[in-house]
């Protein structure tokens, strides 16, 4: 109940005042319960102030007898009365600890609030420093950019800067024009240098290649030795045979002296021979076709290893060419981006030029406008003076008006044509505007006579 007093019914006031206030108009009660509470609450305060007091004199009823050295408190109170002051004590002691709950509560609340504030204002501050200095650089942005206008208008209001400004403009136009043409050199020398350097990469060995021929010659030469060694261990048979032979030559010279049994043993002998001899060449074919079969399994392989290598190449190349047409559409894009860079920059420079020849065509009539005024106001001044002759009153101030308003129109002209002769702005934009009027030498003598 105090929390719901202290939090929700602050905020609902503060919300709606008149809501409350009729909120408690509408209220109906009934009289007689009223007075009923009201009498029950009377008894519960009064028995409650009688308990206050009835513990507050039985606090100071304590009497202190002495006997010898000790000495005790014998404090006159009933159990009923310890026992209705223990349950005071209790409750009070119930109801500090939710008031001391509750602020606690609210401490860790408002620690937790102003923690959060307190980011708040960091996240706040730091916002507020990015948008001072975005603030800061659009504002120097601003003020260089007002001060381009300045100059341009400055440029714009003063005619003796138009010609200056067109022959900046052909120059800028001029060298982009050079550097374009520099560029699209570089670049082609760039391709030149990228396409020698592919060839002169292709041409090196690769040294995966190296080290598979490595081990390609490596294995020729376990070969050769091979066949060196069956070489020598034909050799050294046929060797053997042909002593055998030659010992059966020796014995075979001699045979007619033998007896027959001894020369049954000598043709089985020769028989014994020749089938050696036939051994050993049946095991000399054998081995040449074991070589044979040999070299043509090492050009098998060999062939095989250059069909991977050219493989390999292949595919090394087709990587190449995919990566050199993709380089080639950059450059491309690049190329057809810098030739639209190039023609926006010539129109804006034809476009300014064409601006400048309008405002020089349009300074110009007003010029020859200008003069045209002049003439006429020549003529009436010419009339006036006719007619100051009629009439000496009206002449000397009419005549003053016409000089001032002349001195007025070459002012205008003067500050129209700026220091240059106007002469050199027609020859610029070759527009030939005829004079209808007089130079300002006629002016002055006319002056003059009046």
């Amino acid at each position: 109940l105090p929390q719901f007093f202290q939090k929700v019914i602050p905020h609902q006031f503060d919300s709606c005042p008149d809501k409350l206030i009729l909120k408690a108009y509408q209220v109906k009660y009934n009289p007689k319960k009223m007075k009923r509470l009201e009498k029950e609450y009377a008894a519960i305060k009064n028995k409650e102030m009688e308990e206050q007091i009835e513990i507050k004199v039985s606090g100071f009823s304590s009497v202190a007898v002495a006997s010898g050295a000790a000495s005790r408190l014998i404090p006159i109170l009933p159990p009923q009365r310890l026992r209705t002051e223990n349950r005071l004590l209790k409750q009070r002691i119930e109801t500090l600890e939710k008031e001391s709950a509750a602020l606690a509560d609210r401490l860790i609340q408002g620690q937790v609030t102003r923690a959060q504030e307190a980011e708040e204002n960091y996240i706040i501050k730091r916002e507020l420093a990015v948008v001072k200095q975005q603030c800061s650089s659009a504002t120097e942005n601003l003020q260089r950019a007002q001060s381009t206008i300045r100059e341009l208008q400055d440029q714009q209001g003063n005619p003796r800067f138009t010609e200056e400004f067109v022959t900046h403009l052909e120059t800028e136009l001029e060298q982009s024009r050079l550097r374009e043409a520099e560029t699209l050199g570089a670049l082609k020398e760039m391709q030149d240098k990228v396409l020698d350097m592919e060839k002169r990469n292709s041409l090196l060995p690769d040294e995966h290649n190296v080290a598979r021929l490595q081990e390609e010659l490596k294995a020729l030469k376990v070969r050769e030795a091979e066949a060196v060694k069956s070489l020598k261990e034909l050799q050294q048979q046929v060797k053997d045979l042909n002593d055998t032979w030659q010992a059966q030559l020796a014995r075979a010279s001699g045979r007619w002296k033998d007896s027959p049994r001894k020369n049954n043993v000598n043709e089985l002998q020769d028989e014994l021979l020749a089938t050696r001899l036939r051994e050993a060449q049946a095991q000399a074919e054998l081995r040449e076709l074991r070589q044979r079969v040999v070299e043509l399994e090492t050009q098998d392989q060999i062939h095989s290893n250059l069909l991977n290598r050219t493989a390999q190449e292949c595919a090394g190349l087709q990587e190449k060419l995919h990566y050199v047409t993709a380089q080639n559409k950059g450059l491309q894009t690049q190329l057809s981006e810098s030739k639209r860079k190039h023609a926006e920059s010539e129109c804006k420079s034809k476009e300014e030029v064409m601006a400048v020849r309008l405002r020089e065509a349009d300074s110009m009539a007003a010029v020859a406008e200008m003069r045209q005024r002049i003439a006429e106001l020549e003529i009436q001044r010419e009339e006036g003076m006719i007619q100051g002759q009629l009439n000496n009153s009206d002449a000397s101030q009419y005549i003053r008006e016409l000089k001032d308003h002349i001195d007025e129109l070459k002012a205008e002209i003067r500050l129209l044509k700026g220091p240059k002769a106007f002469g050199e702005a027609l020859g610029f934009d070759s527009i030939h505007i005829v004079r209808h009027l007089a130079d300002e030498d006629s002016l002055a003598s006319s002056d003059e006579e009046l």
